[in-house]
């Protein structure tokens, strides 16, 4: 029976400070590791909050400490730990989904849409590709925040073998609270649709421009409905149990990808 253990981390941030972050992220985190959960994840920018001063908060990817700090903590706490980063790389800045492994290597997705209500489109480059990982059996789409309102982007279509893309959705967010309904909402949209679970974390506390974060961090299953989902405005961490098993049964038992229609992407990414 395949399972994985994953655990949601809601917190309040220290804007533009990776070192107090990471100090608070420790702290927050204790003793949890590979006796307790398989994935450990953090917020968008958890390093820094959902920064647009890229030029001076953005870390060279080679020699990013908070990049390294991720990786030491999925060796010494024997998981996957992710979340993103504010990087620059070869010239481009991007916000930057990092996923570390145990065993020292590390994988990363680039934001895809990215949200232009707050610049973030003059200040980051845009990702082009999808990225699909795999951890204990289950393979998962990786995304950021402002993705989570474009179905197309992660839009899976299983092929005539009857193969799934992907077993799961994880997003990570730094989503304001006036919009927490269309997050909430969107979080068991993508899931319902996608006939995944999907794994949802976001930030609490207010940023240096005012603007509040209410949380609603949270996993839900294949059906929308909620594993966790802890009060508003709570830092939490949370660890709920994902079964392949059973979700392969509810594919096999309601269908409904059979009748879904079939697209292609653009930028090369087809299906």
């Amino acid at each position: 029976m395949s399972e994985l253990r994953t655990t949601l981390v809601q917190c309040d941030l220290r804007w533009e400070d990776p070192d107090a972050n990471c100090r608070l992220l420790e702290e927050t985190l204790g003793d949890l590791g590979g006796d307790d959960t398989d994935l450990i994840v953090l917020p968008e920018m958890f390093a820094t909050g959902f920064t647009m001063n890229s030029r001076e908060m953005a870390e060279p990817m080679a020699e990013s400490r908070t990049v390294a700090w991720l990786s030491e903590q999925a060796r010494r706490r024997r998981c996957v730990v992710t979340g993103s980063v504010a990087i620059e790389d070869e010239g481009h800045f991007y916000n930057r989904l990092v996923w570390a492994r145990p065993d020292g290597s590390r994988v990363h997705y680039d934001k895809r849409h990215l949200f232009r209500m707050a610049g973030e489109h003059e200040r980051y480059a845009m990702g082009h590709e999808r990225v699909i990982v795999t951890l204990k059996g289950f393979r998962i789409l990786l995304s950021v925040c402002y993705d989570l309102r474009f179905p197309v982007w992660l839009r899976q279509q299983p092929g005539p073998d009857e193969h799934f893309e992907y077993d799961a959705l994880l997003c990570v967010a730094n989503w304001p609270a006036p919009r927490r309904h269309p997050w909430r909402i969107l979080l068991q949209a993508r899931a319902i649709e996608n006939l995944c679970p999907v794994i949802g974390v976001n930030r609490v506390g207010e940023d240096a421009k005012g603007l509040g974060y209410a949380g609603d961090s949270m996993l839900v299953d294949f059906k929308g409905e909620a594993l966790i989902d802890e009060p508003r405005d709570t830092p939490f961490v949370e660890t709920a149990t994902l079964s392949l098993d059973e979700l392969q049964a509810f594919r096999e038992k309601f269908p409904a990808w059979r009748d879904a229609d079939h697209f292609t992407l653009s930028d090369g990414v087809g299906y």
